[in-house]
């Protein structure tokens, strides 16, 4: 549905990626969408010179988010909620593989 709505199923994976982690790096949309390198960097630096993204340098990583600033950004966050909160767990465990923090200890597995 999102790629219909954004032109393109690479930015509506970056979108829902950005969406469930709140920052990304286009290697970890990379391995969690198995899309090439080359088409993740076009998609995320074409939307930061539209200003829907922002960027920061940690390291020698680029580090994306949402751009804050941008009046767009609650309306498209809202679309893109819509399709996040209709998702299974199993779809998003297999979509979003990478994990951004260890998991508590003792904690169970839901599966």
């Amino acid at each position: 549905m999102l790629d219909k709505l954004f032109g393109n199923e690479t930015l509506a994976l970056i979108f829902l990626n950005l969406y469930h982690y709140g920052e990304v790096y286009s290697g970890l949309i990379e391995k969690n969408s198995g899309i090439g390198s080359r088409a993740v960097l076009n998609q995320l630096n074409k939307m930061e010179e539209a200003g829907f993204f922002v960027s920061r340098e940690v390291g020698r990583t680029r580090l994306y988010t949402f751009n804050p600033k941008n009046p767009a950004i609650k309306h498209i966050k809202e679309i893109i909620k819509i399709t996040y909160s209709n998702m299974t767990i199993k779809m998003k465990e297999k979509m979003f593989k990478e994990r951004m923090r260890p998991r508590a200890k003792g904690k169970e597995v839901i599966k």
